[in-house]
C-alpha cells in the first residue's frame, strides 16, 4: 500500500510518497509516544513517594503503622489470656477435687489435727523479696492470673505432702496386717488362666498374659486381697471396667472386666471387702476377674500371692 501526498504553492510543487516501509515506521512511533503518554499520566496521578512526604505525613503513616500492630496484639492477648482462664478453671475444679479427696481420707482414717486439714495452707512467713514488692495495679489482668496460678502451686504442693503423709500413715496405722497381699480377689470361682506365655483368646498368637484369670458366674463378687487406698475406678482400654489399689511400699493390686464397681476413687477398703461384681467387659471372652500385682509400676506374678498363709 503506498499514500502520496501533493502540495502545491507559488510554483511549487512538493510530493511525499509513503511505501510499507514508512507505514511500519509511522506506526512504531505512534506506539511508542502512546506509552510515553500513558506512563506520564500515571506518575502524575499516583501518590507521592515517601520522599516526597511532609514530617506530619510521615508521622501519621507511623502512627497508623503501629495503631494497626497494636490492634493485632491486642487480639493476640485476649485469645491467649482466655487460654489461661480456661486452663486456670480446669486447675481450680482439680484442686476442689483433691480437697474432697483428702477430707473423705481424713475422715475414714480418724485423723485429727491442723496436720491433715486440706482446705487450710499451713502458717508461712519470711521477709519479702525485692521482686514481691514491685508494683502492679488492682486492675492488670495478667498480675492477677499470674498470682492466682501461684497460689494453686503453693496450694497443690502442700496437698501433694499432705496425702502422702497421710498414705503413709494410714498405710501404718492399724492396717498393717491388712495390707498384706494373700488369697483369691473372688468368693466363688476358678482359677483359668496363668500369668506369662499363652495363646492369646482373639488373635491366637503367643502373646504376654501380665497377670492371672479367676472365672466364674457373672455377678459373682469381686473383692479386695489386701487393704489400701482406691487409685482407680472406671473403663481402661483391655481391662473393661477396672479397679486398682494401692496398698502402699510400692505395691497395687487391679481387678479387670467387672460388670459393675461398688467402690469409689479414694475410698478406704479393707481385706475381703466387696469392690466389684465380675463380669465380662472389656476385651474378654466370659465372665472372669483379671487380676494382677504391680511392684514399682511393673507386673509381677501373682500366684505367689495367692497361695500365700495370711498374716497374724
Amino acid at each position: 500500500m503506498a499514500l502520496s501526498i501533493n502540495y502545491k504553492k507559488h510554483d511549487v510543487e512538493l510530493e511525499w510518497r509513503l511505501d510499507k516501509r514508512h507505514w511500519i515506521v509511522l506506526l512504531i512511533v505512534m506506539f511508542s509516544l502512546a506509552l510515553l503518554t500513558l506512563s506520564v499520566i500515571s506518575w502524575l496521578t499516583a501518590s507521592p513517594a515517601s520522599d516526597n512526604l511532609t514530617p506530619v505525613q510521615k508521622a501519621q503513616n507511623l502512627l497508623a503503622d503501629q495503631k494497626q500492630q497494636v490492634e493485632e496484639l491486642r487480639e493476640q492477648t485476649q485469645l491467649e489470656l482466655g487460654a489461661l482462664k480456661l486452663k486456670l478453671g480446669e486447675l481450680q475444679s482439680q484442686m476442689l477435687r483433691i480437697n474432697a479427696l483428702g477430707a473423705g481420707l481424713q475422715a475414714k482414717a480418724n485423723l485429727e489435727g491442723d496436720e491433715f486439714n486440706f482446705e487450710v495452707l499451713p502458717a508461712t512467713g519470711g521477709p519479702a523479696s525485692e521482686l514481691s514488692l514491685a508494683s502492679f495495679g488492682e486492675q492488670n489482668t495478667e498480675h492477677h492470673i499470674l498470682t492466682n496460678i501461684d497460689s494453686m502451686l503453693a496450694e497443690l504442693e502442700e496437698q501433694e505432702r499432705q496425702l502422702g503423709l497421710l498414705e503413709s500413715v494410714m498405710m501404718n496405722h492399724d492396717v498393717d496386717v491388712q495390707s498384706y497381699i494373700s488369697g483369691r480377689p473372688i468368693t466363688s470361682g476358678w482359677l483359668s488362666s496363668y500369668y506369662g506365655m499363652r495363646k492369646d483368646p482373639f488373635s491366637g498368637l503367643p502373646a504376654m498374659h501380665k497377670g492371672i484369670d479367676f472365672a466364674g458366674e457373672e455377678g459373682n463378687k469381686v473383692v479386695a486381697t489386701g487393704a489400701g487406698i482406691i487409685t482407680w475406678v472406671g473403663e481402661r482400654y483391655g481391662y473393661g471396667n477396672l479397679i486398682e489399689i494401692d496398698h502402699g511400699d510400692g505395691l497395687k493390686t487391679r481387678y479387670g472386666h467387672n460388670k459393675a464397681i461398688t467402690v469409689s476413687l479414694g475410698d478406704v477398703v479393707t481385706k475381703g471387702q466387696q469392690i466389684g461384681v465380675m463380669g465380662s467387659t472389656g476385651r474378654s471372652t466370659g465372665p472372669h476377674v483379671h487380676y494382677e500385682i504391680l511392684k514399682n509400676g511393673k507386673q509381677i506374678d501373682p500366684l505367689k500371692y495367692v497361695y500365700r498363709k495370711q498374716k497374724k
